[in-house]
């Protein structure tokens, strides 16, 4: 299996909302940084940050534009990632690059607007 595939599994799980399937596609010390936020590094601490973004989200429906893999293995991502909360659908533009390591993802970044998430949000929340 590719890192392309595991890269794309991994989003699979995110549509089917499966925080084990997620947890279980990252190594135990795995970093993460949603690029502005503070990052995260392990299970324990990326658990707590993604979980609520889950049990928010009725429906989530990540769309992937454009992937790539380069020859170390590092996947790219270009989406949307799409959350149903109250009912209503909030776009979030992100690029993302996965580090893999043993065939789990070991270093995770993803970058987006912080201003057009925040208008999202509170559109949904209304």
């Amino acid at each position: 299996m590719s890192n392309t595939d595991r890269a794309l599994k991994f989003i699979e799980h995110w549509n089917n909302r499966d925080i084990e399937g997620i947890m279980g596609s990252m190594t135990t010390n795995c970093f993460y940084h949603n690029i502005p936020v503070d990052p995260q590094k392990g299970h324990d601490e990326i658990r707590a940050y993604l979980e609520p973004f889950i049990q928010m989200a009725s429906n989530i429906e990540w769309i992937v534009h454009n992937i790539a893999e380069d020859s170390n293995g590092t996947v790219l991502t270009e989406r949307t990632d799409r959350f149903e909360i109250n009912g209503q659908w909030m776009d979030i533009l992100v690029m993302g690059v996965m580090e893999f390591q043993d065939g789990l993802i070991s270093n995770w970044r993803d970058y987006f607007d912080m201003k057009a998430y925040e208008q999202e949000t509170a559109r949904v929340l209304e």
